[in-house]
């Protein structure tokens, strides 16, 4: 076994968990660049734990990694359809449901068979196990479908006291064997992982045990001689220390935050305050968030208790909001949720507080397991079918030597960690919780979790400055199509900028408004309530600025403008770019600025993400969900859905994988008729068997003459006798919509992190008296880039920018286009031939390094 140091290139860009070869039709060099299996997907709440400018490299959420102990090499190629062959995989779900855990399941099963293993369901958890008999089943591939969308876990999962004795252990380890089952995927919370690695590390004995008595023979003991295991999180709490996201999460924060909506519209009819009690009895990641994506007045979380005289606090900061013309307050508690002395602190006391004290009008709303139910989003589905695929190739991989581990995120990548090790590390958040030691427990949180936290104390609890003289002035504007989430990143900006005594301006659409003067100045309440709204409310416009530079450079005079934020998409990229061109004819234009994405088509270059391209890949997977319960009803009945998103094939890619669709043309994988004429006779065959269904996406411009018409026709004439073709085009209702928890947050930081980096550039750029930025790094595209929230300037991404087709040059979501095929039944080739690290962690005690 050797070693491997992981120094801060190697962590961000090389650990990786599977690579898969190209399909037959494509080249090397295609093949190059979608080749990774595992990426981060698209959308979901905590790709925003990843957001942060990492400051420490050696560092996976606050658990510091050291060198490799364990590292699983092949030392020659393995076909991965045979790689399964001769062995079995059970998998259950154990411990609270939480939705997307059917995803992972259905991945589980259908990259077991693909790799020519037998995949057997445990029903009802643990319990299932101890009990046997028809609790453990064969899966096969049609098992699993239409399984997807539905939330909960369709195999079960239950408390089981029995398996905690080691009576109930044996039986479960005699059913296994009995089936010849060596490989168990764990998907549950940290109770359930440990369950399993206890079972694990006790299995030689039990086999001893079993052997003595009769209950198996010794060949059947030597066959099952070492039992691996595999956990996947599924936890809505996102309390499992090691992962920046667990299984179930996103979905919660999604119900959540519509019940919040719904209850904000009826608080400002009657002018109400309302305390919302939500889930995380010893992790207060949910109401943090959600503080953060409805801007509510107060949040109470276990990691963090309020200063002893909180009470005083609180209701200044309700009355102060009610001052400046706010109809309503929102306060989110989370149900474990203490003071300083442990003492806890329940949605009754704040609501009692709350009327004696001020005499508001104030109602309690305790969720509960409302938060568990409905259908999983569609990052919990792509996360749930990633990690599924993963712990496939991790128990293949096993040996009697590895380590169980659990599959877990890290920013942009997937890692596999012991196991133990991030269940005691989670562990000793709690512990520390328990003993008063706050500040440990909120960095073994982990470092984003930490931001999330400080963003909030500054557009919760720090009163803008009574001056209405600005220390800078700084104007905010919207360019290109609007995009949900927009709006939330005005809000942050403009409060973070009052905040900070700099004036702030609006500009009204975008450019154009820019050119005619259309700016008016923004206080504190001119954006209240603005963080749940859709569209843009500043109004934008696809007009650019080169055209307009003379009226533009007289308006930044005017009204005294020092820096610029654009939120936007391609438009506002290319329209910086002119900004830093016109620089050279107006003096006017050296101010600096930067670009935060904003776009549902997701193509601007220096970021992974952009603003408002979770919520339109939502509002599809919602109306495929639909279209395939149609489609189901009335058998044999294929849907060709188009797409927005240009030239960019992110949102057909994404929606393909959490919508589980057959196929997903997009442009940046040209697709030829004998392509055309390939999933025709999939679908065919598909018909065959009791899925009689199918769905088909396309990108509105993956190809000129193979138009969602002409693709409608060829599989209609295909398809004559065997099934019928319905074709729908989405349009501009993937534009619309509330933001998801994903975007309200992404938008909120994003605007927070621009206007801190606004105010310094303003700084550095003051000279003689008037601000003038001419260097390239004074116009930026803040960008998600793996773990990191990254300002590039905008000049730098212009030889990463395909600006025939408005997208970047290279896309990392490319590299999850294998999964679709895998999971719809395609033979494509997966190369093993990787290595798989499993990183080792450190547990932070009190007393040791810093985080």
């Amino acid at each position: 076994m050797r070693k491997v140091e992981f120094h801060l290139k190697f962590f961000m860009c090389v650990t990786q968990s599977r690579q898969l070869v190209r399909t037959p039709q494509r080249t090397a060099e295609e093949a190059s660049t979608s080749s990774m299996l595992i990426q981060k997907p698209p959308s979901g709440t905590d790709a925003l734990e990843s957001l942060d400018t990492v400051d420490d490299p050696d560092t996976v959420e606050g658990i510091p990694i050291i060198e490799n102990e364990w590292i699983m090499t092949h030392e020659e190629h393995h076909e991965a359809k045979t790689l399964g062959i001769g062995k079995a995989i059970a998998v259950l779900t154990s411990g609270g449901d939480a939705q997307g855990m059917n995803a992972a399941v259905r991945a589980v099963v259908r990259v077991g068979i693909y790799t020519g293993a037998r995949v057997f369901f445990v029903h009802e958890g643990y319990q299932g196990l101890v009990d046997g008999g028809d609790n453990i089943r064969e899966a096969t591939w049609e098992s699993v479908s239409m399984m997807l969308q539905l939330g909960g876990t369709v195999i079960g999962s239950a408390r089981c006291k029995d398996f905690r004795e080691r009576e109930g252990r044996l039986r479960a380890a005699h059913n296994l064997v009995k089936r010849g089952i060596t490989n168990l995927c764990v998907i549950g919370g940290d109770g359930s992982l440990t369950g399993a690695d206890t079972f694990r590390s006790e299995w030689g004995d039990l086999l001893s045990d079993l052997q003595k008595s009769g209950k198996i023979t010794a060949e059947e003991a030597t066959k099952s001689s070492y039992l691996n295991i595999v956990g996947l999180v599924g936890s809505i709490d996102n309390d499992f220390c090691g992962t920046d996201m667990t299984i179930g999460t996103d979905s919660a924060l999604h119900r959540i935050i519509e019940i919040v909506d719904a209850i904000t519209t009826t608080a400002q009819s009657h002018q109400r305050t309302f305390v919302l009690e939500v889930m995380g009895r010893h992790c207060g990641y949910l109401a943090l968030v959600t503080s953060l994506s409805c801007g509510a007045d107060w949040v109470f979380i276990p990691e963090c208790p309020p200063d002893d005289d909180w009470e005083e606090h609180l209701c200044r900061r309700l009355s102060e909001t009610r001052n400046r013309g706010s109809r309503l307050n929102i306060i989110i508690v989370a149900e474990g949720a203490i003071d300083k002395q442990g003492k806890p602190i329940t949605s009754e006391d704040i609501k009692n507080l709350v009327v004696k004290r001020l005499g508001y009008d104030t109602r309690v709303t305790v969720l509960g397991h409302v938060q568990r139910g409905g259908t999983p989003s569609a990052f919990d589905r792509i996360l749930g079918s990633r990690m599924g695929v993963e712990a496939v190739m991790a128990l293949l991989e096993g040996t009697p030597d590895t380590p169980a581990c659990v599959v877990s995120l890290s920013g942009n990548q997937a890692v596999r960690l012991p196991l133990m090790e991030c269940v005691q590390v989670t562990k000793d958040v709690t512990r520390a919780m328990d003993e008063r030691r706050f500040d440990e427990a909120m960095k073994l949180r982990g470092r984003s979790f930490m931001n999330n936290w400080e963003v909030y104390k500054l557009l919760a609890h720090v009163r803008p400055p009574k001056s209405k003289s600005g220390l800078h002035t700084v104007a905010v504007m919207n360019v290109g199509a609007p995009a949900a989430g927009m709006n939330a990143a005005v809000r942050s900006t403009v409060r973070i900028g009052l905040i900070q005594g700099n004036r702030v301006l609006v500009v009204h659409d975008g450019f154009e408004g820019l050119a005619k003067g259309q700016i008016e100045e923004a206080g504190w309440s001119y954006v209240g309530g603005w963080t749940g709204q859709g569209g843009s409310k500043l109004g934008t416009k696809r007009t650019l600025p080169k055209k307009s530079f003379e009226q533009i450079s007289a308006n930044i005079t005017k009204f005294n403008i020092q820096g610029l934020v654009i939120i936007g998409g391609f438009e506002a990229y290319t329209g910086g770019l002119e900004l830093m061109e016109g620089r050279k004819q107006y003096d006017e234009l050296c101010i600096p600025f930067v670009v935060i994405p904003a776009t549902v088509s997701n193509n601007v270059p220096g970021s992974d993400f952009s603003v408002g391209a979770d919520t339109a890949l939502n509002t599809i997977c919602m109306t495929c969900d639909r279209i395939k319960q149609s489609a189901a009803g009335t058998k044999r009945r294929v849907f060709i859905i188009e797409t927005m998103g240009g030239y960019c094939g992110y949102l057909a890619t994404m929606a393909g994988l959490a919508a589980g669709a057959d196929a997903a043309y997009i442009f940046e994988e040209p697709f030829t008729i004998r392509d055309l004429q390939v999933n025709v006779e999939h679908l065919v065959q598909k018909m065959k068997t009791t899925v009689k269904r199918g769905l088909v996406l396309r990108n509105e411009k993956c190809n000129e003459n193979y138009t969602t018409d002409f693709i409608f026709n060829l599989y209609s004439e295909e398809g004559k006798g065997i099934f019928d073709s319905r074709k729908n085009v989405l349009g501009h209702m993937q534009q619309g919509g509330s933001p998801t928890p994903f975007d309200r947050n992404f938008a909120t930081k994003m605007g927070a992190k621009a206007m801190n980096w606004m105010s310094g550039k303003i700084k550095e750029s003051y000279r003689n008296g008037r601000i003038f930025a001419n260097t390239p790094d004074s116009g930026c595209v803040l960008g998600m880039r793996k773990r990191a929230l990254l300002f590039q300037p905008v000049t730098e991404l212009q030889e990463q920018t395909d600006f025939e087709h408005r997208i970047p040059k290279e896309q990392w979501w490319l590299k999850l286009r294998p999964i679709l095929k895998i999971l719809a039944k395609y033979e494509i080739d997966l190369d093993t031939s990787e290595h798989a690290h499993l990183e080792h962690i450190t547990r932070k005690r009190s007393g040791e390094a810093n985080i």
